[in-house]
């Protein structure tokens, strides 16, 4: 499968997200830029997840309809052509990074996803139920890892 390049202007891969970002910050989404969507997609998914949630994985940001001939979003603003879905905390949009204090550093997976035809996922989807959503329909993706502790 064909990769997508997903990186930050604020953070590095496996490195420390600013704290900018994160909930007790400005909690404004961060920079993303992307690069190596393939021709014939319909739609980019956007997400972002913390698998090491004590409750199980939480989502901080459901994109969806992304316009597949973007090429990424600016700080604070979702991607465009993208409706924001609600995340783990009940809101629409971005919410960040905010692990309990003292733990080790969680890590938060940006996902960018190319596919074939647009997917369907209810308005707060859980971060099963998107990957279930691109799994089939995936032409491409792309993987940025941020991390964050307080």
């Amino acid at each position: 499968m064909a990769g997508i390049e997903l990186r930050s202007s604020a953070f590095n891969d496996h490195a420390v997200i600013p704290r900018r970002y994160a909930l007790e910050g400005e909690n404004v989404s961060p920079p993303l830029a992307w690069s190596g969507v393939p021709d014939g997609t319909a739609e980019l998914v956007l997400l972002c997840e913390d698998p090491d949630a004590p409750s199980g994985t939480f989502v901080h940001w459901v994109v969806v309809g992304v316009d597949p001939g973007s090429t990424g979003a600016e700080t604070g603003s979702g991607p465009p052509g993208g409706t924001e879905l609600v995340n783990g905390y009940g809101r629409r949009g971005w919410g960040g990074p905010h692990p309990p204090p003292g733990d080790d550093a969680h890590r938060y997976f940006f996902r960018l996803y190319a596919l074939g035809e647009p997917c369907a996922l209810p308005d707060a989807p859980s971060a099963e139920q998107v990957h279930e959503a691109v799994e089939k329909q995936q032409l491409a993706s792309g993987t940025l890892v941020g991390l964050y502790q307080r």
